[in-house]
C-alpha cells in the first residue's frame, strides 16, 4: 500500500503530506509554469485542429484556443486543489483529450462544419460530461463492473487505432492544410520535415524536461524559421485584443443530439480508463494512498470538467499525463504547485493576442509536429499490446478485425456519405467509434467481463499509465510508466528494508 497522507514526526506530531505541502510563492510559480511548459503544446493543438478541420475563421480559432487554456486552468484547479467530494487533490494537470479528436471532427463535418458544427459538439460534450460525473457517484462495485469491459486488449487497440486514424490529420497539415490552394506543395512539407527533425533530435539528445517539451519548442523554432522566410502571418495578432474574456455559449446554444451524444460517451469511457491511470500512477509517486474514492473523485472532477467545456466553449478533459512524469522528475509532489499552473492558465486564456500567435503557426510547423505525437500514440497502443497474448486466436482477432473496422471510414467514405442515414453517419464515420466498439463487442463475445482481480499497486499503476500516457503526449509516454515502476520499486526497496522511503525533504526538492 501507499504511504498514508499524515505521517508522524520524530517528536510524536503529524506531520504535513508534501502533496498537502504549500510551498513559498516563488517556488510555486516557478514549478507551476513548469507544469504549464510540458502541457501547453498538446493542450493548444486540440482546438487548432478540430478549429482548422471545421473551417473556423481564424478569430473564431483564436476564441476556441483561448477558451480551452482558460477552462484547463480552472479543471486543473478542481482537481487539484477539490470542492468537497469532487476532485483527487493530487497533482493532476486536465486537459483536453486527444481521444475526442477524431470523432468531434466526424461530428462537426457531419453537421456542416463552421460554428454550427461546434454547436452539436457542445451539446455532446455538456451530456457526456454530466454522464461521467453521475457515474461517478455510483458504488465502486458498478465502476468496477464498467472498467472491466477495458483490458489490455481492448484500450491497446482502441489506442493504435486512436494514432492510426489521427495520423492523416496530421499528414494533411503537413501538406498545407485540406481546402488550401497550395495544398501539397513541397515547401509545406519541407516545414514539416524539419520541425519533426528538431522534435525528434530534441528527444534524442535532450535532458528528460527538455525532452518533455521538445514539441513546443519544434513549434517555436519552426513558425520562427517560417516567419523569417516570410510564410507566417501574424497580421492577426496585431488585430486582437490585449484582453478578452471567455463568456459561456459563446458561439450559440448548444444542440443536443442524439447520436453525437452516444459518441461523445464512447470517448468518455475511454478516458475514464485514461484518469483511472493517471491517478494510480500519481499516486505511488507521491506516496499517497488512492483508493476507490480517490479514483472516483478524480473521475467527477473530469465530468465537471467537461461539462463546464461545453459550457465555456472547449472540449472533453482528462488528466494529462506528460505531466504525471513531470512529478517524477522533478520530485516536486505538492498539489499546490499544478493549483498555481492553473492560475498561469486562466491567464493565457485571457490574452487573445497570445492565442492569435499560436493560431499563425502554419499548417506545415503544425502538420510536423502533430505527426509525430499521432505516430508515438499509435507506438504507444502497440506497446499496450505487446502485454497480451497474441498467440491466443481470440485475441488477434479483437485485434485484427477491430482495425480493420477502424480503417473502413477512410476507405470507403462514400458508403458512410451516400448510402447511410445522416445521423447515423455522424455517429458511425469515425474510425475510432467503430474500431473502439468493435474491440469492446469482440472482447465480450470471447473473454466476457473477466476477473475482478486485485493487482500489486506498483505494478497495476504502471499497466494504467501505459495505457492513459499516449493519448496525450509524445516525450513523456515512457517518462511516465517508467515513473510509476520506479515508484513501486522504491516503496518495495523500502518496506524491505523495515524504512519508509525517501525523505520528505528530498521530495519537494527540484531535480
Amino acid at each position: 500500500m501507499a504511504r498514508v497522507a499524515a505521517r508522524l514526526s520524530t517528536d510524536g506530531e503529524q506531520s504535513t503530506h508534501p502533496v498537502d505541502e504549500v510551498l513559498p510563492l516563488p517556488k510555486l510559480a516557478l514549478y507551476g509554469f513548469q507544469h504549464v511548459l510540458a502541457f501547453y503544446a498538446g493542450a493548444v493543438i486540440v482546438p487548432i485542429i478540430v478549429g482548422n478541420a471545421l473551417k473556423l475563421s481564424p478569430e473564431q480559432l483564436v476564441y476556441l484556443i483561448n477558451a480551452d487554456l482558460f477552462t484547463c486552468g480552472i479543471a486543473s484547479i478542481i482537481q487539484a486543489w477539490g470542492i468537497g467530494r469532487i476532485g483527487a487533490r493530487l497533482p493532476l494537470i486536465q486537459g483536453v483529450t486527444f481521444t475526442a479528436v477524431s470523432p468531434m471532427i466526424a461530428i462537426g463535418l457531419g453537421a456542416g462544419g463552421g460554428t454550427a458544427a461546434l454547436l452539436v459538439i457542445y451539446g455532446a460534450v455538456i451530456t457526456a460530461g454530466i454522464a461521467t460525473f453521475a457515474f461517478a457517484w455510483l458504488p465502486a462495485k458498478a465502476f468496477r463492473t464498467v472498467m472491466r469491459l477495458f483490458p489490455p486488449v481492448v484500450t491497446g487497440t482502441v489506442i493504435t487505432v486512436l494514432g492510426i486514424v489521427l495520423i492523416p490529420v496530421g499528414l494533411n497539415d503537413a501538406a498545407g492544410g485540406l481546402g488550401s490552394p497550395d495544398f501539397g506543395d513541397p515547401k509545406h512539407f519541407a516545414y514539416a520535415g524539419g520541425t519533426m527533425l528538431f522534435i525528434l533530435v530534441l528527444m534524442k539528445i535532450g535532458r528528460p524536461f527538455l525532452s518533455s517539451i521538445s514539441i513546443l519548442l519544434g513549434l517555436v523554432v519552426g513558425t520562427t524559421t517560417a516567419f523569417l522566410l516570410g510564410d507566417a502571418k501574424f497580421g492577426d495578432v496585431s488585430n486582437s485584443e490585449w484582453i478578452g474574456v471567455t463568456t459561456p455559449f459563446h458561439f450559440g446554444v448548444p444542440k443536443f443530439e442524439w447520436f453525437p451524444i452516444v459518441l461523445m460517451l464512447i470517448v468518455m469511457l475511454i478516458t475514464m480508463v485514461e484518469t483511472t491511470g493517471d491517478t494510480y500512477a500519481v499516486g505511488d509517486i507521491v506516496g499517497k494512498e488512492v483508493d476507490s474514492e480517490t479514483v472516483a473523485r478524480a473521475l467527477r472532477a473530469d465530468g465537471a470538467a467537461t461539462a463546464l467545456g461545453g459550457v465555456l466553449n472547449s472540449f472533453p478533459y482528462v488528466a494529462f499525463a506528460e505531466n504525471v512524469g513531470l512529478v517524477r522528475m522533478t520530485k516536486v509532489k505538492s498539489r499546490f504547485v499544478v493549483v498555481a499552473a492553473g492560475v498561469f492558465m486562466i491567464v493565457l486564456g485571457l490574452l487573445p493576442k497570445a492565442a492569435a500567435i499560436v493560431a499563425a503557426v502554419p499548417h506545415g510547423v503544425l502538420g510536423g509536429a502533430a505527426t509525430v505525437m499521432f505516430a508515438m500514440v499509435a507506438l504507444a497502443g502497440i506497446q499496450t499490446l505487446a502485454k497480451v497474448d497474441l498467440k491466443e486466436e481470440k485475441n488477434a482477432l479483437i485485434v485484427g478485425v477491430s482495425l480493420a473496422f477502424a480503417l473502413l471510414p477512410a476507405t470507403v467514405p462514400v458508403f458512410f456519405t451516400k448510402h447511410m442515414d445522416p445521423d447515423l453517419s455522424s455517429l458511425l464515420n469515425s474510425g475510432v467509434t467503430l474500431g473502439a466498439t468493435a474491440a469492446i463487442v469482440l472482447n465480450l463475445i470471447f473473454n466476457g467481463l473477466g476477473k475482478d482481480e486485485p493487482h500489486e499497486r506498483g505494478a497495476e499503476a504502471a499497466e494504467a499509465v501505459s495505457v492513459a500516457v499516449p493519448v496525450q503526449a509524445v516525450a513523456p509516454v515512457a517518462g511516465a510508466e517508467k515513473a510509476a515502476a520506479e515508484a513501486g520499486a522504491e516503496k518495495a526497496a523500502a518496506e524491505k528494508s523495515g524504512g519508509s522511503g525517501p525523505t520528505d525533504s528530498a521530495d519537494t526538492t527540484a531535480s
